[in-house]
């Protein structure tokens, strides 16, 4: 088995302890960093993802491979910089006002900067002027994602994108998502998007931006 498989596993059955020895030791073999991130990491949380889709794993196995890979990412990334390529762009998450909920939104930005982002997570309970000043700080941002898990603070997911545009800051998609979020709420709040779930959330990211 290669190196490169190895770590793929290892990132797959969410063997956080051992995904650093791993990478390290394939960096020591000479492999190339950028290889190592998109085939053995970046390749390896797309299965997941779509095994998450198609119910043959759930939350928690999810979670763990990415924690498995966000590891694997902490060893690589001082042999990254100034690659070119590795980035997709940025993404700012955050839980709309009013929202404390993040067990969603956490999985969702770990997917997220599993296919190649480079991921702001605001937190909870975001307000729009937050947004709005992480948005200004960042004028490479590529998604702004926004999560709600409460009915009742569905209303500060739209004052946020409204605020967002009012502000005149669209130079990025705008993604949503949350328990009681659909297709139709995301349309008419004016959302380029909407996810039901963190895999299909990291897939559309990319999708918007391609």
């Amino acid at each position: 088995m290669s190196k490169i498989q190895e770590i793929a596993q290892a990132v797959q059955a969410g063997k956080i302890k051992i995904v650093g020895g791993l990478v390290e030791e394939a960096l020591a073999e000479g492999l190339d960093p950028v290889q190592i991130l998109n085939e053995s990491m970046i390749g390896t949380m797309a299965i997941v993802g779509n095994k998450f889709q198609r119910s043959e794993i759930f939350v928690p196995e999810m979670l763990i491979a990415a924690k498995a890979m966000k590891k694997g990412v902490e060893v690589l990334k001082p042999r990254l910089a100034g690659e070119a390529g590795i980035s997709l762009g940025k993404c700012i998450i955050g839980t709309v006002a009013g929202d404390m909920h993040d067990i969603g939104k956490n999985l969702v930005a770990m997917m997220i900067e599993s296919t190649g982002f480079e991921v702001i997570d605001l937190g909870v309970d975001v307000s729009p002027d937050q947004f709005i000043g992480a948005l200004q700080s960042n004028p490479d941002t590529k998604i702004l994602a926004l999560s709600a898990l409460l009915t009742t603070t569905m209303p500060a997911m739209k004052r946020s994108i409204e605020a967002v545009k009012g502000a005149g800051l669209m130079h990025f998609k705008i993604i949503v998502g949350g328990a009681p979020v659909t297709q139709e709420y995301a349309n008419q709040i004016g959302a380029d998007g909407y996810s039901p779930d963190a895999a299909s959330a990291a897939a559309l990211a990319k999708q918007l931006i391609a």
